[in-house]
């Protein structure tokens, strides 16, 4: 069926419910605004469907125009008055007691569902509302470091949209140079590992024959990509992503590559974080180019290692650290101002870099037992292992702020993903290749004999 047709004709029905219900399509004032709280408790009494929607349609709108403490009382209201009946959830506790039967505990499950769900699903009838809620929880995690209340408001829209964002209802689309600009220009914005420098720059991401980029979409949010991954086809694994962006490289006959790598993958939608979709697509992208491409072999990642400037400088500075004096005096060189252009000082680095980094990823942890690198358990936790470390891959500005230049590669391979994802859900493990456990074993003896 056709969305635009559809979310038209729902619009058509939305403004007609509008007049019979009263309702404008835009707030006319302040004191109007003020009456937002009154039709989300109008929109969760019992109403038709069409004046539901109109309902739904009109608090978005004037939601919209709020600023921001206005937002933040609202949002606060919606925590305190649209919790659940606790009366019903008392009843249903005293029910479930007197009979712990697997009816009883369904009542008690839905007796303890805040109505602020049910507000929540019939906003989501508004054209418009689903992207409209995203934005709205884009507010609650602004506002929840002063709120902390708006919690419980973050915690229900995550539950929610766990279930329609669910990879059932997403599409993978091929994103190349035909792709609608509305689309392209998107790329450009939300790209969050490599800027794009403009539209050249992402023409030479996505038009050449052996770079591809992939896009998970939802059919409510159908010109907003959810996520995307851009590929770059090589013949080898890549240890550094200068080469593979730079404007004067000379393209690879798509038949002769058999490496895939994935060099950035960027989440769209702030009000989506936490929902994770990453894994499904990685996975996708992988089908779609073994049919399309059978040659390919190997299937890797050239990632940034986002948290270890800030864990090498911690160690640096520690009263008591895995790093020698040596080690540490190596390391001072990094505070050198142009220090990576001077290629005896990166030299000279380069060793006790590559160590360090063995460690930051094999043994440093949070303190749930997972990798402290964010990029690391993304990965990790989708079965790829980590298969070489790569010193100074990444010498932007922003690369060297967040790692001085370090960036990894994660290998998936096919025929080991689930048992590597089995082991780190159940035991933390990191899958990691023969070459870089062995730099944690050279560096624990080169640490005995100092």
């Amino acid at each position: 069926m056709n969305i635009t047709y559809m979310a038209e004709l729902l619009a058509t029905v939305s403004e007609r419910a509008s007049r019979l219900v009263g309702l404008g399509p835009k707030p006319r004032s302040t004191a109007e605004r003020g009456d937002i709280a009154a039709l989300a408790a109008d929109l969760v009494s019992h109403r038709g469907e069409a004046s539901g929607v109109a309902i739904a349609r009109e608090i978005l709108a004037r939601y919209d125009a709020l600023g921001t403490d206005e937002k933040v009382r609202f949002l606060s209201g919606l925590v305190e008055r649209f919790g659940p009946d606790e009366e019903r959830v008392a009843r249903a506790v005293e029910s479930w007691r007197a009979d712990p039967s697997p009816v009883a505990v369904s009542e008690l499950h839905i007796a303890a569902e805040p109505r602020r769900q049910e507000l929540l699903r019939r906003l989501n009838l508004a054209p418009g509302g689903t992207l409209a809620l995203v934005h709205l929880r884009e507010d609650v995690l602004d506002l929840m470091g002063d709120e902390p209340t708006l919690k419980v408001l973050d915690i229900d829209l995550v539950h929610l949209f766990s279930s329609w964002f669910n990879r059932g209802f997403l599409v993978v689309r091929r994103i190349d140079w035909s792709t609608p600009a509305n689309i392209l220009e998107k790329l450009i914005e939300y790209e969050a590992v490599h800027e794009i420098d403009g539209w050249d720059d992402l023409r030479r991401r996505i038009e050449p024959a052996d770079r591809r980029c992939y896009a998970f979409f939802h059919p409510q949010l159908a010109d907003e990509p959810l996520i995307f991954v851009e590929i770059a086809l090589t013949t080898g694994i890549p240890s550094a992503i200068g080469p593979l962006l730079a404007a004067d490289r000379r393209p690879l006959a798509p038949k002769e590559a058999t490496t895939a790598v994935f060099y950035s993958i960027s989440n769209c939608q702030q009000g989506l974080a936490g929902i994770s979709f990453g894994s499904f697509l990685i996975k996708q992208v992988v089908d779609e180019l073994k049919r399309d491409l059978p040659q390919l072999t190997t299937f890797v990642t050239l990632s940034p290692a986002p948290g270890f400037a800030a864990w090498l400088d911690r160690e640096r500075n520690a009263e008591t650290s895995p790093l020698t004096p040596s080690d540490r005096q190596t390391l001072d060189l990094l505070d050198r101002p142009g220090w990576h252009l001077d290629k005896a000082v990166t030299d000279r680095i380069e060793p006790v870099m590559r160590n360090a980094a063995a460690r930051y990823f094999l043994e440093a942890r949070t303190p749930k037992g997972r990798p402290v690198d964010p990029v690391a358990r993304f990965h990790l936790g989708n079965g790829a292992r980590l298969e070489q470390i790569d010193v100074f891959g990444d010498t932007s500005p922003r690369g060297l702020a967040q790692a001085y230049g370090l960036m990894v590669n994660y290998l998936y391979d096919l025929d080991r993903i689930e048992e590597n994802h089995e082991a780190y859900a159940d035991k933390g493990a990191t899958a990691a290749s023969s070459a870089v456990r062995a730099l944690l074993k050279r560096d624990a003896t080169s640490r005995e004999l100092v």
